[in-house]
């Protein structure tokens, strides 16, 4: 049994765009479930408990990146730094593979105008039909595990697996996710699930390298766990930008950023 887990990046709204950052991301990370119940788990908490002696803290980024909610030690430079490169050494360590969509949200309502589809929903499109064909080739099945966002936007999302188990995606039959992943669970933060911290530490780095920031170490490690090709290529497989420009250069596996 296989677990994709969810995170996000950026809003998804397309009616006031933030201008410093006009993207919506959504990261999955996939394991195995006992993997991610078990290895997963202990790696997480033992790393939390080396650093904060607090296995109840959650490796929530926007908290990192505001020293708050548990992690105001982060303020101290020297310490900082090795929390920093511990993180890297965990999420390097870390068994697990990544698929992302990215929604360049300026570009794709030039694109489409009012037909354009709201960013959650197409994201989470591209990234199932990713999951069932990595769950068919695997002959597995598997399941979907996603942050609890707030009652109105978690029922929305609720309606949207039921419309794809009903209506399939542009690639992939209805009875073929239907049959390949057997449920989507909402689950809250404070449950502090692994796998849902890691997804909350990938999706960033990758919002970061499309809008053309300073690229890290965190990404460099993540680029080698986005799905690929056989041949290495990146986009399409682990890594999906929207819309699609012409003009851009595959990014692979290799390629130095």
């Amino acid at each position: 049994m296989k677990v994709m887990f969810l995170d996000e990046s950026g809003d998804h709204n397309l009616t006031v765009i933030d201008p410093q950052y006009p993207l919506f991301a959504l990261g999955g990370v996939i394991m195995d479930l006992e993997y991610a119940e078990n290895t997963a788990t202990e790696r997480v908490r033992d790393f939390k408990l080396e650093y904060f002696d607090n296995e109840n803290i959650n490796l929530h980024t926007s908290d990192i990146a505001r020293n708050r909610n548990g992690f105001e030690a982060l303020k101290d430079r020297v310490f900082r730094e090795r929390f920093y490169e511990g993180l890297n050494t965990l999420i390097n360590e870390l068994e697990f593979e990544v698929v992302a969509c990215v929604i360049k949200k300026l570009d794709h309502l030039k694109r489409y105008g009012m037909a354009a589809v709201d960013p959650y929903m197409l994201s989470l499109d591209i990234l199932v039909e990713r999951f069932c064909i990595g769950l068919g080739k695997e002959k597995s099945r598997g399941i979907i595990i996603a942050e609890k966002r707030g009652s109105t936007l978690d029922r929305q999302l609720e309606i949207a697996w039921l419309n794809l188990k009903v209506q399939g995606t542009r690639f992939i039959q209805a009875n073929k996710i239907d049959s390949a992943i057997e449920s989507l669970n909402l689950r809250d933060k404070k449950a502090n699930l692994a796998g849902l911290e890691i997804a909350d530490l990938i999706i960033s780095p990758i919002g970061r390298m499309v809008i053309g920031k300073k690229i890290k170490e965190d990404f460099r490690i993540i680029q080698k766990k986005l799905r690929k090709s056989p041949s290495g290529k990146l986009d399409g497989y682990g890594l999906v930008i929207l819309p699609k420009e012409k003009s851009q250069p595959p990014l692979r596996s290799d390629q130095p950023i």
